[in-house]
């Protein structure tokens, strides 16, 4: 047992060391490796079961949700621009002024996920669903809630959208009229990190439209 015991301590020991302490370059891609295989199958697959959804972290694609200024963006301002779109589906400035991200976020924010309840949903909340066109999950503020043979179906519509998507207005093909439950990926509670997910974005900026390239602009 003696000797068992003292190779796990050297055998850590050397671990430990290629990890942390070794510079050369088979100490870097030692660490590269661990840390891929660490991030992928052991804290994804936590978070996963922590937050009850596939998509713990998100990184925004568009922009959808964008307010002028973003972080520093005056709702005042931004919601005197955009009430009427909001009193035509009976949400008042006030009751706009109780949402969460009431200032949007922008492309390239990381957004915390959790799974949603349908039950819990309510107006003003943001979720992540599914839509016909497939791809990546649309992240919108729900609009309305209504109750079909006993299923919550929502709508939602981006707050730097004139309106709700629906084919044949959006290049993507986005249908946000009747959101069922089986669609929904989960719930935005917060911004983990803005901007940071350009990291990964500025790859993929040269295959979008024209259209959606480049920082965020109010429409």
């Amino acid at each position: 047992m003696k000797v068992t015991k003292e190779k796990v301590k050297k055998g850590f020991k050397k671990f430990w060391f290629l990890l942390w302490k070794d510079n050369s370059f088979k100490g870097w891609i030692f660490s590269l490796i661990f840390l891929f295989v660490f991030i992928k199958f052991i804290f994804f697959p936590f978070l996963n079961f922590a937050t009850g959804t596939a998509l713990p972290l998100a990184i925004v694609e568009s922009c959808s949700m964008y307010h002028q200024g973003n972080l520093f963006s005056n709702f005042n301002d931004w919601i005197s621009r955009h009430e009427e779109k909001y009193e035509a589906v009976n949400i008042t400035k006030a009751e706009f002024q109780s949402f969460g991200f009431k200032s949007g976020f922008s492309k390239g924010d990381i957004l915390f996920i959790v799974k949603a309840n349908p039950d819990k949903l309510k107006v003003g909340n943001i979720i992540a669903f599914v839509s016909g066109a497939g791809g990546t999950p649309v992240i919108h503020r729900i609009i309305s809630i209504k109750e079909v043979n006993g299923e919550k179906i929502f709508t939602t519509m981006g707050d730097n959208n004139a309106k709700v998507l629906v084919p044949g207005n959006n290049l993507g093909g986005v249908d946000e009229r009747e959101i069922k439950s089986s669609q929904l990926v989960g719930r935005a509670v917060f911004r983990i990190a803005p901007f940071a997910g350009w990291i990964k974005l500025i790859f993929f900026e040269g295959s979008k439209p024209e259209s959606e390239r480049g920082f965020c602009r109010e429409n």
